[in-house]
């Protein structure tokens, strides 16, 4: 069976793509590397590219690919997230808290995006802001509360009583809600 371009291309993509949900970025890699010309310029190959070179701990060369798939697609949150990872292990924290910013933006009902800016703001050491963001995210998604414990984000406020207070607040509506 002879594929065309166009198959070709998109089964390299779907290999790539279970390769990264097995978290397997050399594999990834290996199938994108198989995509040539044109068709490397497609939002998902250039996302694809971002989260295999950020599994691979490539943080620089996967804040280059997710920069051209953010050119293409620009409210991608998986895109947006890759970027803020990226941003926070290449030391540049303001732009990490920046794009999480702009996910916030377009996709406000995500837990997750309030959660991580939340980590950034502790990280920064902006209690207020991280609190502010924890405690928002807590409300939309309680069970985030059990990411805490192992989140090294939050190393500089666990002692906090008022960090203290949103989680255990949080902790308790999980319990009700049981």
């Amino acid at each position: 069976m002879v594929l065309l371009p166009a198959s070709r291309r998109k089964r390299h993509l779907n290999a790539a793509e279970g390769y990264l949900m097995l978290e397997m970025p050399v594999q990834a890699l290996r199938e994108l590397s198989h995509i040539t010309g044109q068709d490397r310029d497609s939002e998902k190959y250039c996302r694809f590219l971002g989260q295999s070179l950020q599994l691979a701990e490539r943080f620089t060369e996967a804040l280059d690919a997710y920069q051209d798939a953010y050119e293409k697609n620009p409210q991608n949150l998986t895109t947006l997230m890759g970027m803020a990872w990226c941003f926070k292990r290449t030391d540049q924290l303001s732009s990490a808290i920046g794009i999480m910013e702009e996910a916030y933006q377009h996709h406000a009902d995500e837990p997750v995006v309030l959660y991580n800016l939340s980590c950034y703001f502790a990280l920064a050491d902006d209690k207020a802001n991280a609190l502010s963001w924890l405690g928002r995210a807590l409300r939309m998604e309680p069970r985030l509360t059990k990411l805490i414990p192992e989140e090294s984000d939050f190393n500089t406020l666990r002692n906090d009583k008022d960090f203290q207070f949103v989680v255990e607040a949080a902790e308790g509506n999980t319990s009700q809600n049981s």
